[in-house]
């Protein structure tokens, strides 16, 4: 068993993101995410909203492919934001996040939503 030790922190933590694949099978992705205490996901969080209400615009001319270019391009750019790598073959860019959240939006949701509950619940798993 691990011996804890309070005030240290790691750099970054890893994980098996799991997801399921259009056809329903299962896929996982390993993730090497950045550490943050759960004060420092909060002020996180409030930035990334604060960010989304500055960029909402009453938009008349309403169309879901801008709503699904703007959602993708969005959970992109937090993804690099909580993400320092991952085991794909295609490099970790932003182009590459880009494209997995435009063909498997699962896997981007996955990955967002396991960063969300190590940081704030402290666990892992299943």
């Amino acid at each position: 068993m691990a011996k804890l030790a309070l005030g240290t922190r790691p750099a970054n933590f890893s994980h098996a993101v799991k997801f399921k694949m259009l056809d329903g099978t299962e896929a996982a992705i390993d993730v090497s995410y950045k550490y943050r205490t759960r004060k420092e996901y909060g002020a996180f969080v409030d930035q990334v909203a604060a960010a989304a209400k500055e960029e909402r615009v009453a938009d008349e001319d309403f169309s879901w492919a801008n709503v699904m270019e703007k959602t993708g391009t969005a959970n992109a750019a937090y993804v690099m934001q909580v993400v320092d790598g991952w085991n794909l073959d295609e490099p970790f860019t932003l182009e590459n996040v880009q494209q997995l959240a435009d063909e498997l939006p699962a896997a981007i949701a996955a990955i967002m939503d396991t960063y969300r509950v190590a940081i704030t619940q402290g666990r892992l798993g299943n």
